[in-house]
């Protein structure tokens, strides 16, 4: 298993400058190449996020933006995926735009989705401790 931090790596926002092409490499030197790397040669990727304002949070968008580099080669891999979220409140909309746009995201790149763990109430470790999230995550990684 690999990780890559976004919060904590060297990645900038895509510039939209089309140096790659969508299939070559980027025009910014940062852990654009080594993120291109790790995920070509995986065989699934879970996006893990807080919510951030009904979305995902800025670094793991801009991880998603960098995908331009090389949209041809991660479409045709048809990768699995899946998604956690954890997110403080519990209103019953609070995980629809997040999980639409995963689901948008999955059709377009042609992500085989594997599951999604959307964690309401998780605003803490106590709080998520009392939830029924942490064991559904489990679950889920062990029928991978």
């Amino acid at each position: 298993m690999t990780v890559f931090d976004a919060a904590r790596a060297d990645l900038h926002p895509c510039l939209g400058c089309d140096f790659c092409g969508m299939n070559g490499p980027c025009s910014q030197k940062d852990d654009g190449e080594k993120l291109k790397k790790q995920i070509l040669d995986a065989d699934m990727m879970v996006l893990v996020t807080p919510l951030y304002y009904f979305g995902v949070c800025a670094q793991l968008k801009t991880v998603i933006d960098r995908f331009y580099s090389f949209t041809g080669k991660l479409d045709s891999k048809g990768m699995k995926t899946a998604l956690i979220v954890a997110a403080w409140d519990s209103n019953e909309w609070t995980m629809t735009e997040v999980e639409s746009y995963y689901d948008t995201l999955c059709r377009y790149m042609n992500f085989k989705n594997q599951g999604k763990i959307l964690g309401t109430g998780c605003g803490n470790v106590p709080m998520t401790q009392r939830t029924g999230f942490p064991r559904q995550a489990y679950e889920l990684g062990r029928s991978l």
